[in-house]
């Protein structure tokens, strides 16, 4: 399977996953629900990902992953379909949720066949490449779902999407891939691995950094409505845009290690910042929420593309594992994120909403820093091993 293919899939795949976002509002609306449980539209979906990919991790290490990649996609288009079809909120939550179980399988078949394939500094570009197009897909995802409400109506994007997942699934030829083997024989044996202090710092990390990018993103259509009186689907959607830029940025990431000899301090700084986009928005003005948010997503994303190779550098565990892990804690970030906050939101406002945000930001920024202060010069530096 060549790149460029892996990373159409990989946009196609979280178009699935983020196109209910900027339509939260609307699917509250018409079918008169809270905010907060609208809102479980991505929690339902990301809390299958908060706990799947580390037990797809272990399942997958002697598996084929193009034909897990494969059959997953099949399936997304299937619950797309249905998707479009549900009259009822209780049977969209059901399918959402089934959508939380197939999009971790596809996710860590990718990472894993991303970890397998390509070394060094081949492993770095890829990875840059397939977390820029998770971006260009979740950007994507939002925009057009937003756009198609407006046009049309939002199950012709549903629709759409199903077409383009089956097209790229049977585009795919599993035979080619690569299967290896392991002298690991029992579950924790392949745990075992991942009991690393600096690891799993990392994995605290990235859970902090997640939890506030889909806390922000995922009420952002409620505090454009109703803390500055924006409720045009489409400008809900191109809002959304701030997004891309992040996308440009992510794939320039590998470049910050000729910045600095040390990832942590690198990984310290983008959590500073992240920081303080989020203490900037408590300023009541929307042109300057809209570029704070803009350099929020760019952190993010650079924070993201900074992680993913670095844990696979840290890890000895096998590359599924290791990549199905990083999914989980990314996800279980997500999951709590796209209710809690929403609850304080809802009874508090938006101060609160954003400080709890920015408490478990600094959280995220106490454990690289951490990792930074006790780390040894030689486990620091990605150029000796990429």
């Amino acid at each position: 399977m060549s790149l460029p293919h892996l990373l159409l899939c990989s946009v196609a795949i979280f178009c699935v996953l983020y196109a209910p976002q900027p339509l939260l509002s609307l699917f509250a609306e018409s079918y008169q629900v809270a905010p907060a449980k609208a809102g479980m539209l991505m929690s339902l979906t990301m809390l299958p990902l908060a706990i799947a990919p580390i037990c797809y991790g272990l399942l997958f290490t002697k598996r084929n992953p193009l034909r897990i990649i494969k059959a997953s996609m099949l399936m997304l288009a299937l619950c797309c379909i249905g998707f479009a079809f549900s009259g009822d909120f209780q049977w969209m939550m059901a399918i959402r949720f089934v959508q939380g179980l197939l999009l971790p399988a596809a996710l860590t078949a990718m990472t894993g066949y991303l970890g397998r394939t390509y070394q060094h500094s081949q492993l770095k570009r890829s990875m840059s490449w397939y977390i820029g197009s998770t971006i260009a897909g979740g950007y994507l995802g939002r925009t057009l779902a937003a756009n198609f409400a407006v046009w049309f109506d939002w199950q012709s994007f549903y629709l759409l999407n199903a077409i383009t997942l089956i097209i790229l699934a049977l585009w795919i030829k599993p035979q080619r891939a690569q299967v290896v083997s392991s002298a690991a024989n029992h579950p924790l044996a392949y745990l075992k691995p991942l009991r690393q202090a600096d690891l799993l710092g990392l994995y605290g990390a990235v859970f902090c950094m997640f939890f506030c990018f889909a806390a922000l993103l995922n009420y952002l259509p409620f505090i454009l409505s109703n803390d500055y009186k924006i409720s045009d689907p489409r400008l809900i959607g191109w809002v959304y845009t701030g997004y891309l830029v992040g996308a440009c940025l992510s794939l320039s990431t590998p470049l910050l290690s000729k910045l600095r000899a040390s990832m942590w301090q690198i990984l310290s700084g983008l959590f500073a910042l992240y920081c303080l986009t989020i203490v900037g928005m408590l300023w009541h003005s929307f042109w300057l929420f809209l570029v704070l948010f803009t350099l929020f997503c760019a952190c993010m994303f650079m924070i993201h593309a900074s992680a993913a190779p670095l844990a696979n550098q840290l890890s000895k565990a096998e590359a599924t594992v290791t990549n199905g892990a990083y999914v989980s804690f990314y996800y279980c970030g997500g999951a709590l994120g796209s209710y809690l906050p929403g609850l304080i939101y809802q009874r508090w406002g938006l101060s609160y909403f954003l400080l709890s945000l920015l408490l478990v930001c600094s959280a995220g920024l106490l454990l690289v820093w951490r990792n930074h202060s006790r780390a040894r010069p030689d486990k620091t530096a990605l150029s000796p091993k990429f």
